[in-house]
């Protein structure tokens, strides 16, 4: 009804390739933002109704009189609604015109072999200075002698683009491209030709603060597995969270709506009403934002993380802000978690924050923080509940299980608070609390 609503309320000017595209990334741009939230709001219920029915199966009665498992409040509202992002991957591949070196977001399938790139130009959660990177780039690969890579069998060179910009006016653009069989003297001359471009030729407008290059033969490659080369500028730009400096690297993870981070991160610290002997569990912690906003409230923070660029930005950053009560780990959570909670000696209070991507928490991380006694209070910060997160919240809190080493006290469902940090697409940043 709202999709035939919206469908109904008005149309992008341009090609319908702009709406199509419009439509895939942003399906409520059409909508008053209100509307975008009480949508939103509604979605959130399915999956709460759904998360109690799944427990009631597993012999767990939580579900309320409107069939709930616990009580949802309103969704919070982003502080900025338009060009919020502060991180934007552009691919390369064949335009609506048939140009294989189109610079955009992707509408259609692999699957369906009906992808076509069409430029971001109109797309409202992207800023303007994103836009102009992505053109720039644009117009250097279309100058360049060297193939497109779409599918990397077929060869080509040139492929994504990802950007990412910070509220104090810094700028880092990330060109990912694959070598195939090109020698050093061939790559060094095309990351020549690229640092001139936007140092010195058209693509000087951009002020880049960063321009990283990385060869990578693999869909996505971590810096251990292919370094990000620093061609020109700063090796990271910065970003101010709650009165805090922060320091970013190519590939550390930061919540893509700077102004929504700070909202949703101070709701948290109320939440986990950690006092001053309280120890807090960041886990996921990417650059240590949620745990070095909150290290006034509690004794000590302890932060995992599996990027090892990010642990050193976390370590930075606590260093700068002059913040001593926090220590960050590096390695995966499932190998690290267990090995830290093994010798807890369960003194002072535990709190824990999750915050994992959308492939959810491994389950030994899931089993170690269940099998933690002093973990009574858990945030579970996700921004694809009804995807593998549904299947943590079933581990938190199913019955004890032997077979599964599951003998910890189970956790409850107590308060979900979905907070609006990507307006205009279907998606929230869902903070579920768990307690025993």
């Amino acid at each position: 009804k709202e999709k035939k609503k919206a469908r109904e309320g008005c149309s992008l000017p341009g090609s319908s390739w702009e709406e199509r595209l419009a439509n895939a990334v942003t399906p409520l741009w059409r909508l008053p933002y209100q509307e975008q939230l009480q949508v939103k709001y509604e979605s959130q219920r399915k999956i709460l109704q759904t998360l109690a029915s799944r427990l009631k199966e597993l012999g767990v009665d939580v579900q309320q009189p409107d069939g709930l498992c616990c009580p949802l409040q309103p969704v919070v509202p982003s502080p900025v609604i338009t060009g919020y992002r502060n991180k934007s991957t552009f691919s390369v591949n064949r335009g609506p015109d048939g140009n294989p070196k189109t610079v955009g977001l992707y509408v259609g399938t692999g699957r369906a072999r009906n992808i076509v790139c069409v430029k971001a130009n109109h797309m409202e959660n992207i800023p303007s200075k994103h836009k102009q990177v992505a053109q720039c780039y644009e117009d250097f690969i279309r100058h360049s002698p060297l193939d497109s890579c779409v599918l990397f069998h077929e060869g080509g060179h040139w492929r994504e683009l990802v950007v990412r910009t910070t509220s104090h006016g810094h700028t880092m653009a990330i060109i990912t491209f694959h070598p195939q069989e090109l020698g050093q003297e061939a790559l060094a001359m095309q990351k020549a030709l690229l640092k001139e471009f936007f140092t010195c030729g058209p693509g000087r407008v951009c002020a880049l603060t960063s321009l990283y290059f990385q060869e990578s033969t693999m869909t996505r490659c971590s810096h251990e597995q292919s370094p990000f080369q620093l061609l020109h500028g700063e090796p990271h730009i910065f970003e101010e969270v709650l009165g805090l400096k922060f320091r970013i690297s190519p590939d550390a993870f930061f919540q893509v709506n700077t102004g929504g981070a700070e909202v949703l991160y101070q709701a948290v610290g109320e939440l986990s009403q950690a006092g001053g002997d309280t120890v807090l569990l960041d886990i996921c912690c990417g650059t240590g934002t949620i745990g070095l906003s909150l290290a006034h409230r509690v004794s000590k923070v302890i932060g995992i993380e599996v990027v090892a660029k990010a642990i050193e930005d976390a370590r930075w950053n606590a260093a700068f802000n002059g913040i001593s009560n926090c220590e960050f780990h590096g390695g995966k959570a499932e190998a690290v978690l267990p090995q830290l909670l093994s010798s807890w000696e369960g003194a002072r209070p535990l709190v824990a924050v999750v915050n994992p991507s959308r492939a959810g928490l491994h389950y030994r991380v899931v089993r170690a923080i269940r099998n933690c006694k002093s973990i009574r209070r858990l945030l579970y910060i996700s921004c694809k509940p009804e995807g593998e997160a549904m299947r943590n919240f079933l581990e938190l809190c199913c019955p004890p299980d032997p077979q599964k080493k599951l003998a910890g006290a189970p956790f409850t469902p107590t308060l979900v608070i979905p907070f609006d940090m990507f307006p205009h697409t279907v998606h929230c940043e869902l903070v579920l609390l768990f307690t025993r």
